[in-house]
């Protein structure tokens, strides 16, 4: 039975669909109205609130903290200034991703670490020789994203941090109608936009706050259906969707590593050794198996293809996550559409899909799997630049 975040008592009354999900154990909103589009409009052209407190939070504080997160993650943490957020995975000894998430530093000694899974066992497998405590402080932190274009002018009014100094993976203390909480200007929407991060019974006053001064702001709270879409329009990957953490495989084809999701860029490979390294190092040399990319739809052939069938095309207005097949220009499987969405910004279909690596090239004609009058079909699908939606906004002062 999942349990109520800290800003339950507000979402549940907001939530007129009655739509639900399970979120690590938690109740986590789908969409307060029976479809998303009214809180989708208002992250792109005004701002949204999500309750993020599902995730998992883990305090290291000690001399050691740097050395143990530089040990068990691919980045050497070592060189995370305070004030800032990194994000980053976590691989075991074969190199194959466990999880992603970030961490910040939010003092010399002092880093906080977001997972999407409990890591809890797997900080502490390894802290061995480190001079380090772990507090899991997944309950005791509430958490709040408030994301999108007004989402800087909304929060301003109501706490002391200079947010317009406040760097892209930026973190602060700050003042929230008297409440000390910690800002970051980080999100999973591709936009600009900040979480917030409060002690469990400050959560509903950090709430109360921000939807007073929210109408001026055209501010809704927000569900996971619209981050859903957001989330592909921003070319962000979800570790039970696109990739599974390698523990959860019963079969190795299931497993991935950062450089075949497209995360390679995080991998600090050349440094002192940390758990999977020879893996990666071995990877690295003869290159990954597979190909993160981003696909988008030939519209004309998408159309004409229901049109075929005296049907308009079907636009899916929520987001999807089933495996769809990807074929090269010979016919032959090269890869699966592992997520996609209707953009109704971009006005196109997208999808997020792992192919060998000699069909990722940008431009790229592969062939996608339509369903249409319960027939299976193909149409072409061009390997596109991700972030699919890259506001300036997002990382501008």
């Amino acid at each position: 039975m999942p349990i109520p975040t800290p800003f339950h008592p507000r979402t549940a009354a907001l939530c007129t669909s009655m739509f639900w999900k399970e979120w690590a154990g938690y109740h986590a909103v789908r969409s307060y109205d029976v479809s998303h589009e009214r809180e989708y409009f208002a992250l792109r052209n005004g701002a949204g609130v999500l309750d993020v407190s599902p995730l998992h939070k883990y305090e290291l504080r000690g001399p050691g903290a740097a050395d143990l997160l530089s040990r068990i993650t691919v980045r050497d943490i070592r060189k995370l200034r305070v004030g800032r957020v990194t994000y980053l995975c976590w691989c075991n000894d074969d190199g194959k991703i466990l999880d992603d998430g970030t961490v910040s530093r939010l003092d010399d000694q002092h880093f906080r670490l977001t997972a999407a899974e409990p890591t809890f066992a797997w900080l502490h497998r390894f802290t061995g020789p480190h001079d380090v405590t772990i507090e899991d402080s997944s309950e005791r932190l509430a958490a709040l994203a408030i994301q999108g274009p007004t989402s800087r002018d909304a929060l301003a009014r109501i706490c002391d941090a200079p947010l317009h100094r406040l760097p892209f993976f930026g973190v602060t203390r700050a003042r929230l109608q008297e409440v000390d909480v910690w800002i970051s200007r980080t999100g999973y929407t591709g936009d600009l936009g900040y979480e917030i991060w409060v002690d469990r019974e400050h959560a509903l006053t950090v709430w109360d706050a921000i939807m007073a001064v929210g109408l001026d702001h055209r501010v809704l709270p927000l569900g996971l259906d619209a981050l859903d879409v957001a989330r592909i329009e921003a070319g962000f990957i979800m570790n039970g969707v696109d990739y599974w953490g390698a523990h959860h495989c019963l079969v190795p084809s299931r497993q991935s590593t950062p450089y075949e999701l497209g995360l390679g860029w995080t991998v600090n490979l050349d440094r002192e050794p940390f758990v999977g390294q020879a893996a990666l190092r071995a990877e690295r040399a003869r290159g990954p198996a597979w190909a993160t990319v981003g696909l988008r739809y030939d519209w004309d052939e998408y159309e004409a293809l229901f049109a075929r069938f005296g049907l308009p095309p079907h636009v899916p207005l929520a987001a999807w996550r089933d495996g769809v097949p990807v074929y090269g220009s010979d016919g032959r499987q090269v890869g699966r559409a592992t997520s996609g969405a209707w953009s109704p910004l971009l006005k196109a279909n997208l999808a997020l899909a792992s192919v060998r690596p000699e069909h990722a090239a940008l431009g790229t004609r592969l062939r996608i799997e339509v369903t249409v009058e319960y027939e299976r079909h193909q149409i072409s699908a061009i390997v596109s630049k991700t972030p699919f939606f890259n506001p300036e906004r997002k990382r501008s002062a």
